[in-house]
């Protein structure tokens, strides 16, 4: 299994980012997907993640502000981030977590995104 998630950079205060992040080897529309972030000096975050029947579902943070959404015909999962704040700078990790599993057991290696302010 390999999930690669690609998109980070450094941008302003402001402006908007779409992460990606492919993914291979099992079985995608039956798993579930998510987003999480690890700042520095900080424990990973969950962000958002969406179900095998489409559901996303949002921390407090990343509401009104993210969208999560996948390709299924592309094996492939997005996160459009609007709005960046410097608070949202971090590593953004993308994981899976196939249907018979309770948590998320693949991760990407993440990408990097900083915000200016």
């Amino acid at each position: 299994v390999q999930l690669q998630a690609s998109g980070g950079g450094l941008v302003q205060a402001g402006a908007s980012l779409r992460l990606s992040c492919a993914v291979s080897g099992l079985t995608f529309r039956r798993t579930r997907m998510g987003w999480f972030r690890q700042a520095p000096g900080k424990e990973r975050e969950f962000i958002a993640h969406i179900t095998q029947d489409n559901n996303p579902y949002y921390s407090e943070s990343a509401k009104g502000r993210f969208t999560i959404s996948r390709d299924v015909a592309k094996n492939m999962v997005y996160l459009q981030m609007n709005g960046l704040k410097p608070e949202d700078t971090a590593v953004y990790f993308c994981a899976a977590r196939p249907f018979v599993e309770y948590r998320y057991i693949y991760w990407g290696r993440g990408t990097q995104v900083t915000v200016s302010s």
